[in-house]
């Protein structure tokens, strides 16, 4: 098996004088327990009054995935997932995915850690034929749509029937059809597609959908080439790994079974491994801690380098929409350093204690080898670094951080990448997935559904309605 990420929370045990984290093996391996036998309730299709909703498919999707693979080949969905996205890449040169909140995030984490950070930027030959990738349908902003749409207007005007360029493929991404925000959201850009390409509407529009709702009756109706199915039994912020995250990955180039086989390692070893050495229960432990005896309710998830604050983001959203409820729940906040170490970095060091930093640690860089070059004038002193690599220049902005915190007793603890590559990116999903539901089961609240979301859209639908 592949290294799997390492956890090491000895600088925030360190700020406690007791021995808590020995203490609470026995409802950590309680929670894991039940994690496990949820999974169990949800394939039999059994489950309690109170256990509902229980969307636990996520934890072994990523198992059953690969082994459908392996035992049907060209029959299997992450085959089916390949062939269209090696169709869109052919027919298109830009991709939009809309949606919102689980249905985006994911994929936009991936997108950022995996993908050129100026991938857009590229020509097609310098993207190796791969789309420029977009996301739209994750808010009600008309200028940002706006835009969109007209850059892809003027592009539209390039195309041609036997070339790629010029054309959009749309991935739209709900359960029901029925998200307001997503909903609007393609209604204008089918109707973009339908106005420029109205000779392959039926190759461009990709729906990734449930097996019942509004988008699904559009799909049947419309025959789409291709349309994914939802499934049930995962909720949208653990559907990263399903077809809502695995197709646009795998349209940007992304090996969509390397991330597979990333979580399925996660999962393994959070079944196997013993407390202490489980980076999912220890964590989890770890972050429990501090917020029951020690009053640290805000979560600072610290990623150091850009690529992983997105991952962040989507963090953000897991954590709070699984566990805010029943008025509990820490708040999460991601931050990039060292960028925020110029702004956050003093409230974090100097701050109310009510804050746990996790470190993400990205590991090795795709690019060591740029530096800092010698120069004649010297002007900024810094001759005296000269042909040191910037990583560790970030290696050491990460040792004196921490080191900061730890003089002033502000507890921090360090998750660890070997690198950011499509294993990795598969672990760290699973790993936060485990350990949101790990935790549910500390606290008494259940981790799946988000009726407080529910709300807001009833309320919006209803002014809406009267406007």
């Amino acid at each position: 098996m592949t290294a799997l990420i390492s956890y090491d929370p000895s600088a925030a045990l360190a700020t406690q004088p007791d021995n808590r984290f020995v203490d609470l093996a026995d409802a950590l391996e309680a929670a894991r327990s039940e994690v496990l036998a949820d999974v169990e309730l949800f394939k039999r299709g059994v489950v309690p009054v109170e256990k509902q909703p229980l969307d636990a498919g996520f934890v072994t999707w990523p198992a059953d995935l690969l082994r459908d693979a392996e035992q049907n080949g060209p029959e299997s969905l992450i085959a089916e997932i390949e062939r269209c996205a090696a169709r869109l890449r052919q027919v298109s040169d830009s991709a939009v995915v809309l949606g919102i909140g689980g249905s985006y995030m994911g994929m936009r984490a991936m997108f950022e850690a995996l993908c050129s950070p100026f991938h857009n930027e590229l020509n097609r030959q310098d993207r190796h034929g791969i789309p420029r990738i977009y996301f739209e349908g994750w808010n009600v902003d008309s200028d940002h749509q706006s835009g969109l749409l007209n850059l892809l207007n003027r592009r539209a005007n390039q195309a041609s029937a036997d070339s790629p360029d010029g054309r959009t493929s749309i991935i739209v991404i709900s359960k029901s059809g029925g998200t307001l925000e997503t909903a609007v959201a393609f209604r204008n850009f089918r109707g973009f597609v339908e106005r420029r390409f109205s000779d392959a509407v039926q190759d461009l529009i990709v729906p990734v959908t449930g097996n019942t709702g509004r988008l699904r009756d559009l799909a049947n109706s419309a025959a789409f080439k291709n349309v994914f199915s939802i499934p049930d039994g995962v909720g949208g912020r653990f559907s990263v790994l399903t077809p809502v995250g695995l197709l646009p990955a795998a349209v940007a180039g992304i090996n969509i079974r390397r991330l597979l086989q990333g979580a399925a390692d996660m999962t393994e070893h959070f079944r196997t491994a013993k407390y202490g050495s489980n980076v999912v229960l220890d964590s989890t432990a770890v972050v429990h801690l501090m917020e029951v005896d020690y009053g640290m309710t805000t979560r600072v998830l610290s990623t150091w380098g850009s690529r992983l604050e997105a991952m962040g983001l989507w963090y953000d959203q897991l954590l709070s929409e699984s566990l805010g409820k029943q008025e509990k729940g820490a708040t999460p906040i991601t931050c990039v350093n060292t960028r925020d170490l110029h702004s956050r970095g003093q409230q974090h060091q100097q701050g109310r204690r009510d804050k746990l930093i996790t470190n993400l640690l990205p590991g090795r860089s795709r690019h060591d080898h740029l530096g800092i070059p010698a120069r004649d004038d010297d002007f900024d002193q810094l001759n005296q670094y000269r042909d040191i690599c910037i990583r560790t220049v970030r290696d050491a902005a990460i040792g004196g951080t921490n080191q900061a915190y730890a003089e002033d007793r502000r507890p921090t603890a360090d998750f660890r990448l070997e690198c950011i590559d499509e294993h990795s990116i598969g672990q760290l999903f699973q790993l936060f997935m485990l350990s949101t539901v790990a935790e549910g089961q500390l606290i008494g609240v259940n981790p799946y559904g988000q009726p407080g979301v529910e709300a807001y859209k009833r309320n919006m639908t209803a002014i809406l309605s009267s406007s």
